[in-house]
């Protein structure tokens, strides 16, 4: 393991549903404080940070319309679900004693500063933890595409995706015992074997700026530091694996 962080600057990305716990919706108080101090350990690194979560325990928009709510208009709904996540973050996060910016995509300036990049960079270069909400602010863009998009534009060293798994599997683990662990694997194996890691724009958006995934679980304690450290946690996405070079 390094002695300093080999990363500088990252995107940590979370899904809403993670927050849930044990839940079947809506936040888990003690989920919320483990994430913000697992953060905090990493901040306390120097590491500038960005984060993008998601909202699907709040409402995920869906692709045929359902209760009668057109796409477009769940999608919306979608968005607004990521504030009420960042919301919370952003709390515990500075309970935690960090400085904070949440940022929107969809302009709600009594609660959020409107996304602008230049102000983003700067937030992060004065060392405040930036939450970046509402996704893309357009319909038909997960937030794992938002995700992608605000590291390339922050100009991250790496995308990081926190889940309940620990790593990129070639199936289900929590169903197949015999699930294989990819410790490093390629974009392009990433989508051609449809592993689920993100979506196929995000993923597609990683390799055409050449930024790594990092798929880890965030669920155990002292992981995040661990891998930002450089410890091989999890998995890694990259252009070339090291099999292939």
């Amino acid at each position: 393991m390094a002695d300093t962080p080999p990363y500088q600057r990252v995107l940590l990305k979370l899904s809403g549903e993670a927050l849930m716990g044990d839940r079947e919706f809506g936040i888990d108080p003690a989920v919320l404080r483990q994430y913000a101090a697992e953060i905090r350990d990493v901040a306390d690194l120097g590491v500038q940070m960005g984060i993008v979560i998601g909202g699907g325990n709040i409402y995920r928009g869906v692709t045929n319309s359902t209760d009668g709510i057109d796409k477009v208009t769940g999608d919306h709904m979608g968005m607004m679900a990521t504030i009420i996540n960042a919301l919370a973050l952003q709390s515990a996060l500075e309970h935690e004693g960090l400085v904070t910016r949440l940022m929107s995509a969809i302009r709600m300036d009594v609660v959020a500063e409107p996304f602008i990049r230049r102000r983003a960079v700067r937030h992060l270069e004065k060392g405040r933890v930036v939450i970046f909400g509402a996704g893309t602010g357009n319909p038909y863009f997960t937030t794992d595409t938002a995700a992608a998009l605000r590291a390339v534009e922050i100009e991250a060293d790496a995308i990081i995706k926190g889940t309940r798994v620990d790593g990129v599997y070639d199936s289900d683990p929590e169903r197949n015992p015999r699930a294989f662990k990819f410790v490093e694997i390629s974009y392009l194996d990433v989508m051609q074997k449809d592993l689920k890691v993100m979506d196929m724009t995000a993923v597609t958006l990683c390799r055409e700026n050449k930024l790594p995934i990092l798929v880890f679980n965030i669920n155990t304690n002292g992981n995040f530091k661990r891998l930002i450290m450089g410890e091989k946690i999890g998995t890694t996405v990259l252009e070339f694996p090291s099999s292939d070079r």
